[in-house]
């Protein structure tokens, strides 16, 4: 992350961010209402949710976390970032190895913007 900005996701299909241009690679960000404290919060909580899952950075307007897959035990790396103006949180997931990851990354944004806006 550069000046709240994510890096591009590289050209393999493992990667998915809200800040993409390219629809192949977009995922829609997390919406919210209430303050920021409390949409972090609510966030954070989500993420603990999952198995295998560690925060390894949450600071500010930031969070980011890695996912461990089961079988394999491939880390993926998803980041968060809180533009409070707009009341929505940008989120980018990214495999750490390989070049393909059968939508894995897509589904774990999708099942976290699931289950944050419940």
């Amino acid at each position: 992350m550069k000046k709240n900005v994510f890096t591009p996701c590289p050209k393999t299909p493992n990667c998915v961010s809200s800040m993409e241009v390219n629809k192949d690679r977009f995922v829609a960000s997390l919406v919210y209402q209430d303050s920021i404290e409390a949409a972090r919060g609510r966030l954070i909580e989500v993420v603990n949710g999952f198995k295998r899952t560690r925060i390894e950075e949450n600071s500010g307007q930031y969070i980011r976390a890695s996912f461990t897959s089961f079988l394999f035990r491939f880390v993926d790396d998803v980041e968060f970032i809180f533009d409070d103006k707009e009341k929505q949180v940008h989120m980018k997931s990214a495999s750490r190895s390989g070049s393909y990851d059968f939508g894995v990354n897509r589904r774990r944004c999708e099942a976290i913007r699931d289950k944050f806006q419940q």
